[in-house]
């Protein structure tokens, strides 16, 4: 398999050392030049991914910042072949799949919107690994859910990869979810992190303080892009949860232990429930 990988921090460059491990034949391009050249230097890229070498790809992965890879997609796209997939891995998917969905009709290639759900507070290509995705879910948007050939070759083709499921899904839905499951958990961890008494935590924290601290350290340029590119679904989560909050402030000024006794209990249930549906999967 020859593969085409845009973009080498922590996710393209995973990627690229799963595919490169695989036997596969990894081109990479990186806005970094440093970056690219060390990958090649280390065995992980063949070559740069370029107009010509593209046309060799069976596969084409674009992990940019969104922004950039629809300028990216929109320059690479007339030298495509009819033959190839191409992939992308941003973490919002609605405007980049209006894009690729026409770019693909209007040039004869293949595109499917894909997330990696994977990774780690760290970024760059210096922290990627070829094991990041092993066993963790793919989320594809592709123009029609009901296409099994489409489906099966985009299993087939993310297979070095080493992800445990695959889940088919549309932007709007990918997008509405991904702001409760994944931008509000960094946004309540960059908050709560910024307690003076953080820089106090050692002797006092343990497993619940690291759970809710990891993803404070984050990329804050590509996480601002994301979130704003997402602010609706974004901003419907962030007035759910303040609404919540409320009730527990609330509850504690007026030491109301009845309240707060419910308030705990209500979302004891609500794990419980979580859970419960999650063990049957």
């Amino acid at each position: 398999m020859t593969v085409g990988i845009a973009g080498l921090g922590l996710i393209g460059g995973s990627l690229a050392k799963a595919y490169a491990k695989s036997g596969a034949q990894v081109y990479g391009y990186d806005g970094n030049r440093v970056v690219q050249d060390f990958a090649q230097l280390e065995g992980t890229l063949a070559g740069e991914l370029s107009e010509e070498t593209a046309g060799g790809c069976e596969l084409i992965l674009i992990a940019l910042y969104p922004r950039v890879a629809i300028a990216y997609l929109e320059k690479l796209a007339p030298h495509i072949p009819k033959e190839t997939l191409v992939l992308d891995c941003c973490g919002v998917k609605r405007e980049i799949c209006e894009v690729g969905f026409r770019l693909a009709a209007e040039y004869g290639f293949t595109f499917v919107g894909g997330h990696p759900m994977a990774g780690t507070q760290y970024s760059g290509y210096a922290n990627s690994k070829a094991e990041m995705f092993k066993g963790a879910p793919m989320v594809i948007v592709p123009k029609e859910r009901d296409d099994i050939l489409l489906l099966d070759r985009v299993k087939r083709l993310i297979t070095p990869a080493g992800f445990g499921s695959v889940t088919v899904t549309t932007a709007e839905h990918h997008d509405e979810m991904i702001a409760y499951t994944s931008q509000m958990c960094h946004i309540i961890s960059n908050a709560y992190v910024k307690s003076p008494r953080a820089q106090m935590h050692k002797g006092y924290s343990a497993g619940s303080y690291r759970d809710l601290t990891r993803v404070a350290w984050l990329n804050e340029g590509m996480w601002t892009e994301l979130f704003l590119e997402n602010r609706g679904y974004l901003l419907e989560e962030l007035d759910r949860l303040i609404g919540y909050l409320g009730e527990y402030r609330e509850a504690l000024a007026e030491e109301n232990g009845d309240r707060l006794r419910t308030l705990l209990a209500e979302g004891r249930i609500c794990k419980e429930k979580v859970d419960a549906e999650w063990s049957k999967n």
